[in-house]
């Protein structure tokens, strides 16, 4: 739609112009299910009187516009998407009365009706520029302003805001209103609106000024599930870590938690309203790897407050900085004063990983980006803005001491609260605090992009005594920078069968080849580890003999953090081609019922399924299949009775099941005649059992229909929908694409669920017609859907299973056909190739080990 996307150019000259003082938003609820009542008034003023400029909103329709006492004529000046505004003078009033939608997909206003009781459960979604879909304004994050929310809604509702809630007053027709007080100055991607039938837990927790009031929102049908007392904890623990490493009170007047349903994110950081995927509501048993993902994203969002909420970016160019502070924050306190002490660890195996693979893309950017319209800020959440700059961040503390960078940043909260920031501005005062120079830094590790690989060079001599140790680094074609790396080089040995580590040397790498002279002399260990501790970001390989020891034995390593990094550098070997699929399948299954990380285990278990089905030789895939499988099984049965190892093992056997035998044991667990002891067939474990055995053709529509009735809820809904699409049959693949191309009509989260089983690698016979169809509805997806919507279409339905060269050609056509595309589509369109590129290479890999 014409104004949709705002321009970078556009917000700073906006910003020139004017300085926005408050809003005034009344929104009435009551209206219906498909538009709410919006008035705003607005309060700014202009530097330019007599200049021109445009507000924002989004809306189906445009009832008054009043600027200054003058009435404009609506249809003139509102077009949907923008006002413009003539004739400013030096103070302004704007009024705006607008009926504005409510939202399905996760953006705007989202409204909900849970089937289980049929009550309804609105949540707003601003970020990036959603504000507009729901009340008239200036929608950028440095034109900050107070708000004022009055909001009319049925009286029997819960109704939140920024603000604590106020008593409601009664209106006519069983409806109320409440009137929140003013917030502070803040951005309008921050405010919240949610309202709905929402059951409430409350508490407290002791601040720096004194008692805070704390609260859990879910649905009434979640409610049962909800484990207060530990989100709680987590609460006030990272309350009382922030304000101590901050030196600053919490910045707001109370703080709610809100677990809202078909949330496209995992939470957003609205000021004192945080809203979280009520996924992390756990109706089932789940391993305490995704309690610990939880307690990271409370934290994560908790961190925003001060950074992200109080101090707030000018544009999105500095994304990275918020988000990749926020994620610092929340593991390096979860390290130190959660129940998760092994944090780090599971950053290296989730978020580094992550931002390997992102930094590997073609399509990999610096970390400090270029964004120049919210199109590009779209499709930058990604694995550098988050987990690559999160890690550089950790070496920045490590590069001037954690002493001076928490220094640096208390001065940052105090010099900038309620105003908006650029990067330089928090570099300039780590500079006053270290008493470095942080240019040379900046542009190394903010400024260009891509990954290095640092391998160790071991010589020595027939005794085995180290005689020349060094570290050799290496850097992409594309990205060639050889960066300064602060690292330490770990010598492991074998000590009662334990790897256990002997020496460990901290030093700086730079260029292609640095010298460690601090080992020559040194007996040679079993294991040789560069960037032990995990200080830097990169890749490392293994030497040799290293890599020996740890297929001989990776569960051997006594404590965590080594074992993870040795895993981590052999899959990246794998991805890279440098290990043969078969070679690191043979890896995992030996060494994975021995590791003690959940985290790690699951991990690995994803990675291995991606390995035989991606990576494998296509001639010898269905041998692969089968020894995962059989592996599976087989630490399935060992697993300790009720454990996590146990279900983590249970799903993934599942999921590779591939015989008669295999598929008959999944039949058996569904119905009850096999039972494995202190395993729990519950709702989620019997949905994941049942869809297995559907996409192997084991599993019929009475039987997905029957599961239905049985769970009967929003995620029953969903599930429901993952089922039918996998049916491996033409017709439901046609009805898939019929139902989320053809056709717009499902809500976000069952969009995703449908996509979800669209493609399964044992069907990918049946994706193969729909290639020239997916490339030919690219362009009207990418224009006729909201952003969210579109991205989900694209990256889901993109042919990547299709592991062939005639994928590559069909996709090199487009990009060759349609120059003009938004760069933003052409990313995720040359990301999606990329992805079988490199599967491409590992299957030769594979194939000549064969």
């Amino acid at each position: 739609m014409p104004g949709m996307n705002l321009t970078r150019d556009e917000a700073r000259r906006r910003a020139e112009l004017l300085s926005v003082d408050s809003y005034d938003v009344h929104l009435d609820l009551t209206r219906g299910d498909t538009t709410f009542g919006s008035t705003t008034t607005v309060r700014f003023s202009c530097r330019e009187p007599g200049s021109s400029t445009f507000l924002d909103l989004v809306a189906p329709r445009v009832h008054r516009v009043v600027l200054n006492g003058t009435s404009l004529e609506a249809a003139t000046v509102a077009d949907g998407v923008r006002v413009e505004l003539s004739g400013l003078q030096a103070d302004n009033e704007l009024v705006v009365v607008a009926d504005c939608a409510y939202m399905h997909t996760g953006e705007g206003l989202h409204r909900f009706v849970d089937p289980v009781d049929q009550t309804v459960y609105l949540y707003s979604q601003f970020e990036v520029a959603d504000a507009r879909r729901v009340f008239a304004c200036f929608d950028q994050p440095d034109l900050k302003a107070t708000f004022t929310f009055t909001v009319t809604a049925p009286a029997h509702w819960e109704v939140v805001s920024n603000q604590p809630t106020p008593t409601p007053e009664p209106v006519a027709g069983g409806a109320a209103r409440w009137g929140f007080a003013s917030t502070p100055r803040i951005s309008t991607y921050i405010t919240a609106i949610v309202a709905g039938d929402y059951d409430v837990v409350r508490d407290e927790v002791a601040t720096r000024e004194g008692s805070l009031p704390l609260a859990l929102f879910t649905r009434k049908s979640l409610s049962q599930y909800l484990d207060a007392d530990e989100l709680f904890t987590v609460t006030k623990q990272g309350f009382g870590f922030f304000e101590e490493l901050f030196d600053r009170a919490y910045p707001f007047a109370k703080y709610d938690q809100l677990f809202v349903p078909e949330f496209n994110a995992g939470a957003m950081e609205n000021a004192g309203a945080v809203t979280i995927r009520d996924e992390y509501v756990f109706r089932a048993k789940v391993t305490d790897a995704a309690r610990e993902r939880v307690a990271e994203t409370v934290l994560h969002e908790l961190a925003h407050m001060w950074f992200g909420d109080l101090v707030t970016m000018t544009w999105w160019d500095d994304l990275w900085l918020n988000e990749s502070f926020a994620t610092f924050a929340s593991v390096l306190c979860q390290s130190e004063v959660t129940r998760w002490p092994h944090s780090w660890t599971t950053f290296t195996n989730a978020e580094k990983t992550w931002a390997y693979r992102q930094d590997q893309l073609p399509s990999t950017h610096p970390i400090s980006a270029d964004i120049r319209d919210l199109e590009d800020v779209e499709v930058n959440f990604d694995g550098i803005t988050y987990a690559k700059g999160a890690s550089v961040l950790k070496q920045l503390v490590a590069w001037v001491g954690r002493d001076e960078f928490f220094a640096a940043l208390r001065r940052y909260f105090e010099r900038y609260a309620w105003g908006n920031t650029e990067l330089a501005d928090l570099l300039a005062l780590l500079e006053e605090t270290s008493g470095r120079d942080l240019s040379e830094w900046t542009q190394q590790w903010l400024q260009t992009a891509g990954v290095n690989t640092l391998r160790p060079q071991v010589e020595t001599d027939v005794e085995g005594t180290i005689t020349s140790f060094a570290v050799l680094q290496e850097a992409p074609a594309a990205w060639p920078t050889l960066r300064s790396h602060r690292l330490a080089v770990g010598l492991y040995d074998d000590v009662d069968g334990s790897l256990v580590r002997r020496d460990r040397v901290e030093l700086d790498v730079t260029g292609a080849r640095t010298e460690v002279p601090q080992l020559v002399g040194l007996r040679r260990p079993a294991v040789v580890l560069v960037n032990d501790d995990d200080l830097a970001y990169a890749k490392i390989r293994l030497d040799e003999a290293s890599l020996a020891s740890v297929v001989g034995g990776i569960g051997r390593f006594a404590d965590s953090l080594p074992r993870t990094l040795c895993w981590t550098a052999a899959w990246d070997m794998a991805r890279d081609a440098e290990m043969a699929a078969r070679d690191y399948l043979s890896l995992v299954l030996a060494g994975i019922g021995t590791e003690t990380d959940i985290n790690a285990v699951q991990l690995l278990l994803r990675q291995a399924t991606s390995a035989v089905e991606l990576f494998s030789d296509p001639e010898a895939v269905v041998e692969a299949r089968g020894r995962l499988a059989a592996g599976t099984e087989e630490h399935m049965r060992s697993a300790a009775p009720g454990s996590d190892h146990q279900l983590a093992f249970t799903r993934a056997f599942a999921s590779a099941a591939v015989t008669d035998a295999q598929l008959d044991v999944l039949r058996g667990l569904l119905a009850g005649d096999v039972v494995l002891d202190g395993l729990e067939v519950d709702v989620e474990l019997r949905w994941h059992l049942l869809q297995c055995l559907v996409a192997a053709g084991r599993a019929r529509d009475g039987e997905i229909a029957g599961e239905l009735d049985r769970d009967s809820t929003a995620a029953g809904q969903r599930h429901a929908a993952t089922s039918r699409a996998l049916r491996p049959t033409p017709e439901a693949k046609e009805e898939v694409w019929s139902a989320v191309v053809e056709r717009d009509e499902l809500p976000n989260a069952v969009l995703v669920a449908t996509i979800g089983g669209f493609a399964h690698p044992r069907q990918r016979a049946l994706a193969r017609p729909y290639v020239e169809r997916y490339f030919a509805a690219l362009n009207d997806i990418w224009a006729t859907r909201t952003n969210e919507t579109a991205q989900t279409l694209v990256l889901g339905l993109y042919p990547g299973l299709l592991i062939e060269q005639a994928t590559v050609e069909s996709t090199d056509a487009w990009l060759d056909a349609n120059p003009d595309a938004t760069p933003a589509l052409r990313r995720v369109i040359t990301e999606s190739k990329d992805g079988v590129v490199r599967a491409l290479r590992a299957q030769a890999k594979d194939q000549t080990a064969g």
